[in-house]
């Protein structure tokens, strides 16, 4: 993992003992806490839409290493599996509590487990998917040093707002310059966007989007696939796929 300048192998491993002691005891109140809105959730999930209460997939973590992420599932179970990511809470495919867990970002919650288990962080990038590694250049691929996050600093600087070329760059802002007061000005201005309820939906997927706007629609189509390939892979491994979601989010 690279050092953030100016700090030195102690101050860093110190930094790394602190982050993991506060992902572990954050996650852990949390739950405490939140164990009864964590249970009506999922009920309201259940009992509102068939189909199982959790969404699960495969997600790259620390170094590339598989993990299974959690949400809770916010679309219907006949939802297609290789659709763009919902642009609006209008979108057919969301429950309507689905439409509800994505605006206030509880679907998110269950990850508080995946911190549990080590596999993901309070702050950090936000996991993608294992085939994605291959479509990063070597530049974007230093997001792979760290763990993955609830939140990071893409998601408080645009969120759904930005392509997915702009969020890559923010996670590996966020590797170069990691500490306890980036973390903490992040894990604040989480906080304010929740509840400002700002970029949750995906408003622009990439930048060749772009491109295809100002040359015609004689791209449309390899844009779309190119949108399927980041969004979707050909092979995941998966329980229950749930559209074109990768925040928080990518």
């Amino acid at each position: 993992m690279k050092r953030s300048p100016g700090s030195t192998p102690a101050c860093f491993d110190m930094y790394r003992v602190i982050k993991r002691l506060f992902d572990v005891l954050f996650a852990a109140a949390a739950m405490a806490v939140l164990s009864p809105l964590l249970a009506a959730v999922a009920i309201a999930v259940r009992v509102t839409s068939p189909g199982p209460v959790l969404f699960r997939q495969e997600r790259a973590g620390q170094g590339g290493k598989p993990f299974v992420l959690f949400k809770f599932r916010t679309m219907r179970p006949d939802a297609d599996p290789f659709g763009p990511s919902p642009k609006s809470g209008e979108d057919a495919r969301l429950t309507r509590v689905g439409r509800f867990l994505r605006e206030s970002s509880l679907d998110e919650l269950p990850q508080l487990v995946n911190i549990l288990a080590g596999d993901m962080s309070l702050i950090g990038p936000r996991p993608l998917y294992v085939s994605q590694i291959a479509e990063w250049d070597e530049r974007q691929r230093t997001r792979l040093l760290v763990k993955p996050g609830l939140t990071g600093l893409a998601q408080v600087s645009g969120r759904g707002q930005l392509t997915v070329e702009e969020k890559l760059e923010f996670d590996v802002r966020y590797v170069e310059r990691a500490g306890l007061l980036l973390d903490s000005r992040i894990l604040l201005a989480t906080l304010v966007r929740v509840f400002a309820r700002r970029g949750i939906y995906e408003m622009r997927y990439s930048r060749a989007e772009d491109t295809r706007a100002q040359s015609g629609s004689g791209q449309k189509e390899n844009v779309d696939d190119r949108r399927c390939s980041y969004d979707h892979p050909h092979n995941p491994t998966r329980t229950h796929h749930e559209g074109g979601r990768n925040r928080a989010a990518p």
